[in-house]
């Protein structure tokens, strides 16, 4: 990975530090934030450049308004939620450029904090348009980026701003980055990954990438369906994509090639409804009743997966085993998650994992905590799984 500076090659006092974060938070009914998670991963930058005396200016996206003006997607009630967070006053601009932006930036003075106006208001933002970063350059010195998870995009405040203004990483930027480069950068051997999730058309990149880095590749949830039904075996009634039999063999061919070990279910837990607390039974992969559907990996796939774990030096994670939002379709996610967790507080392991779902999971087995690295960017990490350069990153380093 490049190098790039971060917040200890910054000089901040008396500077206008334009800080790109993500602030793309759900929302409750009543316009009040109802998970605060991403305001808490920016709030170290944004304390710590208003601690140095910045004038912090902080650049943030909501939801998808496509160049247009859209009241609802107005960051105004986040800055209140911001300053919650952060635990000082947030002032608030109605516009990311201009005059509404200019006076705002030119009443601040060392160490103040001013959110400004959802960027996707313009149309210059996705389209990465250079008069448009340049106008958001007008109103700082310095550029910071602390929005990994809008990394991927090479838009105005994301890529644009770094090649017109000295640029650095935040903190959560930074942590994200030598989390990752811990993961699969330069990791240490062996390295286990483990993906599930429903489709295996949605992380073929992935899969590719990962047979070539990794020493075992743990195939679970309804992808690993695929692979078993590309295999020859009977998966009778489970989630499945049939015409990707040609992709699952390729990949099976590459990572013998590679001398990565593909891990798939040896038993699984069926049932013939998927509803929380169906009847359901454990039976070996060679005989799934074909009225019945796999929804989750069996105990003796656990073991397998946990003694995988227990060798490995470096785990990456991304996506469930099985069907874990219901019971009792949970457990072979829930006990490998805990084993995990377990195995990296003992300084065994180093775990790095991400993805919406993933991180829901790892919340629900009480594992999160204590994971090296649990990454909320989405998007962003999956790119960076499937050993693609990420322009925001790329942006940073030059």
């Amino acid at each position: 990975m490049p190098g790039f500076r971060t917040l200890d090659d910054i000089d901040a006092s008396g500077k206008r530090v334009l800080v790109r974060v993500d602030l793309n938070v759900p929302m409750n009914e009543d316009g009040t934030v109802s998970d605060a998670t991403r305001i808490e991963r920016v709030a170290p930058t944004i304390t710590e450049l208003s601690d140095k005396g910045a004038r912090v200016v902080l650049l943030a996206h909501f939801g998808r308004p496509k160049g247009a003006v859209v009241p609802e997607m107005s960051l105004g009630p986040i800055a209140q939620a911001v300053a919650d967070v952060v635990g000082r006053d947030v002032a608030f601009a109605e516009d990311c450029i201009g005059p509404a932006a200019a006076k705002a930036v030119e009443r601040m003075k060392d160490g103040d904090i001013l959110l400004l106006e959802n960027t996707r208001f313009h149309k210059g933002e996705e389209k990465n348009d250079p008069e448009f970063a340049k106008a958001l350059a007008a109103n700082g010195d310095l550029y910071v980026n602390d929005a990994f998870s809008a990394a991927h995009r090479a838009h105005a405040s994301t890529e644009g701003l770094a090649r017109l203004l000295p640029s650095f990483a935040g903190r959560t930027m930074q942590e994200e980055l030598e989390a990752l480069e811990k993961g699969l950068g330069k990791p240490q051997k062996p390295v286990v990954a483990i993906v599930g999730g429903a489709k295996v058309s949605t992380k073929i990149d992935l899969l590719m990438n990962l047979v070539t880095k990794v020493d075992a590749l743990v195939i679970g949830g309804g992808m690993a369906n695929t692979f078993l039904a590309a295999r020859g075996t009977n998966v009778g009634k489970s989630l499945c994509e049939h015409d990707l039999a040609a992709t699952a063999k390729t990949i099976m061919t590459e990572a013998a090639q590679a001398g990565c070990a593909i891990i798939l279910p040896a038993d699984a837990v069926v049932a013939r409804e998927f509803k929380a607390g169906a009847a359901s039974e454990t039976v070996s992969v060679e005989n799934v009743p074909a009225d019945a559907m796999i929804l989750d990996a069996g105990p003796q796939s656990v073991t397998r997966i946990k003694e995988w774990i227990g060798r490995a030096n470096t785990l990456v994670w991304n996506g469930p085993l099985g069907a874990f939002e219901i019971e009792p379709f949970d457990k072979a996610t829930m006990e490998a998650a805990r084993f995990a967790a377990a195995e990296t507080k003992a300084g065994n392991l180093v775990s790095v994992a991400g993805g919406g779902d993933t991180v829901s999971a790892l919340n629900q087995a009480g594992a999160a905590d204590d994971f090296s690295y649990v990454s909320t960017a989405g998007g962003a990490f999956l790119e960076w799984m499937e050993g693609k350069e990420l322009p925001g990153v790329a942006a940073l380093s030059r």
